[in-house]
């Protein structure tokens, strides 16, 4: 099994120049190798990352001198792993075809294992040095890679480790049904209620201070020159962004990691994620909630504890239909939030209602 710790790096002023310069000869090759696979395929030639790679390695000493500057790794496994990685997903059908990368967006550069040495709270890059880390690493194992990422002005190392495989679960199976919703992330069929971080509407009047304030400020027009204090506030926005993602992340991975960890069978409904932000009322709360993250997450999580995940019907009635006596009903408007059943009398929270009806359906399958 394979986990990352993602650890927060404090580079220095020329440390920070090596990581910008890595990443951006990661996104040129990236988009050369990419050109190239299009060039190649419409000439009906072969084409594979490792003949990309071999034709970059033949050509960048002549054509691209500067790649030089840095890691050999940067466009080596930009290609193998990141390129490679896209033309998969995409001929699964899990994604779109691959798209050129940009400047300053999703910023980073891959180390094979003997690029880099973990030394307690330091890291040791070739031709860099030592670079402080935030912690120490928390896993102790086979170190098979590593990644340097920036997020708004702060640069991260994520570091993947090869760990034995978890002891799955023991005893008897404990069965919990959720229900997720944008009222609340999810609603237990044990009667919790976890509310989630809802960190857009929480920074919702300080984001839009920020982008008005951007507006205002000289470089704002296409083809002006930015002024200091308009980087200013594009790094404070940056930084506002990264706080409401790790918070949503925070959120979601202390409830994934609960789950996982104290239950064996966890029942879910599968959601028209697409659906539902198409819808112009709910996409804003459908997104502050993250439902694909959490459905991924608990994914990932539930094999490392051997706990098994049942993805009900996405027509499954859930919470129309009454989880005493099974009696479905007939309508039942999103703004009804609790209701009582006409055949048995019982009176139901919706959410919990249709957790448990989760919950009965995992239990139904196994």
């Amino acid at each position: 099994m394979i986990r990352a710790h993602k650890i927060r790096l404090y580079p220095n002023n020329t440390q920070s120049t090596y990581f910008s310069k890595a990443c951006g000869v990661a996104r040129f090759a990236y988009n050369w190798a990419l050109a190239e696979w299009k060039r190649m395929y419409e000439a009906g030639e072969k084409v594979t990352e490792s003949i990309l790679r071999k034709q970059l390695n033949a050509i960048k000493r002549d054509q691209f001198p500067w790649m030089l500057e840095v890691t050999k790794c940067a466009p080596q496994l930009a290609i193998k792993n990141d390129l490679n990685s896209a033309f998969r997903n995409f001929f699964a059908k899990r994604a779109g075809f691959p798209k050129f990368h940009k400047k300053g967006i999703h910023d980073s550069f891959s180390l094979s294992n003997d690029q880099f040495r973990i030394d307690g709270r330091f890291v040791r890059i070739p031709n860099l040095g030592l670079v402080r880390l935030a912690e120490e690493l928390r896993f102790s194992g086979k170190i098979i890679g590593a990644a340097v990422s920036r997020t708004a002005d702060k640069w991260f190392l994520a570091i993947q480790v090869e760990l034995p495989e978890e002891a799955a679960h023991t005893g008897e199976n404990q069965a919990v049904g959720v229900d997720l919703g944008i009222r609340q992330l999810a609603a237990l069929s044990d009667g919790r209620k976890e509310t989630g971080s809802k960190a857009s509407r929480k920074y919702e009047s300080r984001l839009r201070r920020l982008n008005q304030e951007l507006s205002r400020r000289k470089g704002a027009k296409k083809g002006e020159k930015q002024s200091a204090n308009f980087r200013k506030t594009k790094r404070r926005i940056a930084r506002l962004y990264a706080k409401m993602a790790n918070l949503r992340a925070d959120n979601l991975h202390k409830l994934t990691t609960m789950l996982t960890r104290d239950y064996n069978l966890i029942g879910i409904e599968d959601l028209n994620i697409r659906g539902m932000m198409s819808n112009h009322k709910l996409a804003r709360s459908v997104a502050d909630m993250s439902f694909f993250e959490f459905r991924r997450q608990l994914a990932y999580k539930a094999c490392a504890t051997g706990a098994r995940v049942v993805v009900a019907d996405r027509w499954f009635a859930s919470s129309k239909t009454c989880s005493c006596c099974g009696i479905k009903r007939g309508e039942l408007p999103l703004s009804e939030r609790e209701w009582t059943c006409e055949q048995c009398g019982s009176h139901h929270d919706r959410d919990i209602n249709a957790a448990i009806n989760l919950k009965n359906y995992a239990l139904q399958s196994v």
